[in-house]
């Protein structure tokens, strides 16, 4: 069987980290649900940005919404919220066969909008009613403005996706949202079974920037401080937060509060692996797969790895295994005077920049193309 097809097998997900209209118009994203067991799609602005800017798929929606008088700002809505329609419908069968346990697409707010929560709120409750589909995901950024946002919608009735999670404290501050809002939504009569959200740790940009800190220790003549030196932490600080996210995940998920709200039908706030690529070459091209199978997650994987893991990925139940390890490696962070709080906000700032960026490239070239169509229906 094919590896991909395995991981449910562990009681885990396997998603795509990528919605493109050219995956749609081709049937490739069709093929991937039937072929290879995919129950959900993640999509951002920089999978949109590349999306738009590749091949001429966009043309006749883009012309047409301008010869409609629309603004720039509703086009690229517009054209973003039809792909997202798209794949909602190619994987409503996921969706109605598994209860609404998977079978989502993700669609992410303004990231200019990641420490706004009224603000993240109404775009949430917009895109929702344009999109008009169950089996959507608002992806709200993990931010501290975040917590509220995501309680408030989830109350609200919406599926919420809380994206660019680094760090466990944080995690758990979403993790309380959740159980609050079905809590509230229990005590106002409403069902707590039909509303769902994921928690979306993000990996390999943790190595990168850990990675690059403990180089520089390595390169310190001064004495190491006990335990392992440097150089033998290199490529772990992800795997290792992440198995200890799990652990929280599971101690969240055991107290009496979780248990009643369980009885009535509520599903876990199942933890996500994001940024699954490896961007060393150097490292395994499925190091942030492998290692992380397991109950209640998801693996949402770019193309590459997919097709890597696909190939020669190992399935095994390993998420539980190696954390008294994972302990380990982030107490020999800390007597190195790697600050990992500083760094889990050093890469939400990144985080949100890089998702600023291509938002802004997508925009300004969806206006200079409307310019141009304009001038020329003149």
């Amino acid at each position: 069987m094919n590896p991909l097809r395995q991981l449910s097998e562990h009681g885990q997900s396997y998603w795509l980290d990528n919605l493109t209209r050219d995956a749609l118009e081709s049937g490739e994203l069709l093929r991937r649900v039937q072929d290879e067991g995919l129950r959900g799609v993640t999509s951002n602005p920089k999978t949109f940005h590349d999306s738009f800017l590749k091949g001429a798929h966009y043309d006749k929606q883009l012309e047409s919404a301008v010869a409609q008088g629309r603004s720039t700002s509703e086009i690229y809505e517009l054209l973003m919220v039809n792909d997202v329609q798209r794949a909602c419908d190619t994987l409503r069968p996921v969706y109605d066969t598994t209860g609404g346990l998977d079978g989502y697409v993700s669609l992410e707010v303004s990231p200019y909008l990641a420490r706004d929560t009224e603000g993240s709120i109404a775009e949430a409750e917009r895109l929702a009613r344009s999109v008009e589909r169950p089996n959507l995901m608002i992806k709200i950024p993990g931010t501290k403005a975040g917590v509220e946002a995501v309680e408030r919608l989830l109350v609200r009735g919406l599926n919420v996706n809380i994206t660019l999670l680094f760090s466990v404290e944080r995690y758990l501050e979403f993790a309380g949202a959740y159980r609050r809002a079905l809590e509230a939504r229990q005590r106002a009569g409403k069902s707590v079974s039909d509303v769902h959200s994921v928690a979306s740790f993000f990996l390999s940009r943790i190595d990168v920037l850990v990675d690059k800190q403990l180089s520089e220790r390595a390169r310190d003549e001064r004495p190491s401080p006990a335990g392992p030196p440097p150089s033998e932490l290199l490529g772990k600080a992800a795997i290792a937060n992440a198995k200890l996210a799990y652990q929280a995940y599971k101690a969240s998920i055991g107290d009496a509060r979780w248990l009643t709200l369980a009885q009535a039908g509520a599903s876990p706030q199942r933890l996500l692996w994001a940024s699954t690529g490896t961007k060393n070459r150097a490292y395994r091209d499925v190091m942030y797969v492998e290692p992380l199978i397991g109950k209640d997650t998801i693996s949402t994987m770019p193309e590459e790895t997919i097709a890597a893991f696909a190939d020669h990925g190992i399935v095994a139940e390993t998420l539980e295994q190696g954390v008294p390890e994972a302990r380990e490696v982030m107490s020999a962070l800390e007597r190195l005077h790697i600050d990992f709080r500083a760094v889990a906000e050093q890469l939400e700032n990144e985080g949100i920049q890089k998702f600023i960026e291509p938002f802004d490239e997508v925009v300004k070239t969806l206006d200079e193309r409307r310019s141009k169509l304009r001038a020329s229906a003149k």
